[in-house]
């Protein structure tokens, strides 16, 4: 009897080391996995940024070109507007200065409104 206990101890420790080994895989295989995981969503995820980055790129080139234009075109519609506000203004400078003497030199003397006599 001790020889079959002995025995089956032996077939039960051996059953013990052989479910420790396949343990031991399945966390080496979890562990792999893992790793795998990661550098592939590492990879996706600089191929995304790749990808953004040259949509960004291409965004700013198409629309800083258009601001460009825009920004000379505003530009030249402001000077053109200076330039006639100046021409305006020495036009009508005479006009400016002749009404302006003519309102200090001609005084006219009328009462007050609440003036009582």
């Amino acid at each position: 009897m001790s020889t079959s206990n002995s025995q089956g101890i032996n077939t039960l420790l051996d059953a013990e080391r052989e479910a420790a080994k396949i343990v031991q895989k399945a966390k080496q295989y979890r562990v792999q996995r893992l790793k795998d995981a990661r550098s592939e969503a590492a990879k996706e995820i600089e191929e995304l940024k790749a990808q953004k980055n040259t949509e960004y790129q291409d965004f700013v080139a198409q629309h800083s070109g258009q601001s460009d234009q825009s920004l000379s075109v505003v530009d030249q519609e402001t000077e053109q507007k200076i330039e006639e506000i100046r021409r305006d203004a020495a036009e009508k400078k005479g006009d400016a200065v002749e009404k302006m003497m003519k309102a200090i030199t001609n005084v006219e003397t009328k009462r007050h409104e609440n003036y009582r006599v």
